[in-house]
């Protein structure tokens, strides 16, 4: 997401946005954020028909990954950017408790999985023995009596 967007769901303006990132530049590294290259801020540019007065940027914008926009909650001091930090980790302790409650039963499942495997290795083996049989040349011929009346 673009540093203008972030700015306007946290509730802040671009100018307080960008300047609390630069305070904070060591808690976003490359795979967190990065600034658009002047070529793709004129793609983007070039979308917007029209742009409102002072929307006019002199630097290309920053652009967050999910973990940059994440990063970004503890960084800001808005009230919306605390709510969605708190979100944040109690979304993230969730994750940790919903993982260790059903833990055995992933491990049961991995050994579902394996048995299966090894079954159905079996199963193609018969299915291959079994073809083996039905092409075997039929050399058993049993006598057959004739049929009808005897003279």
């Amino acid at each position: 997401m673009l540093d203008r967007d972030l700015a306007i769901f946290y509730g802040v303006t671009t100018k307080v946005f960008n300047q609390a990132v630069k305070r904070n530049k060591e808690r976003f590294p490359e795979d967190f954020m990065f600034q658009v290259t002047q070529v793709e801020n004129d793609s983007l540019r070039s979308q917007f028909v029209t742009l409102k007065r002072g929307q006019h940027r002199k630097y290309p914008p920053y652009a967050f990954t999910e973990n940059g926009v994440a990063m970004l909650s503890s960084c800001l001091r808005s009230k919306s950017a605390i709510q969605i930090n708190i979100q944040i980790m109690r979304t993230f302790t969730k994750i940790r408790e919903l993982m260790s409650m059903h833990r055995d039963i992933y491990n049961r499942m991995n050994k579902l999985e394996m048995k299966q495997l090894s079954q159905s290795k079996e199963i193609i083996n018969i299915n291959q023995v079994i073809q083996e049989m039905l092409n075997l040349p039929i050399t058993l011929k049993r006598k057959s009596k004739p049929i009808g009346f005897k003279r």
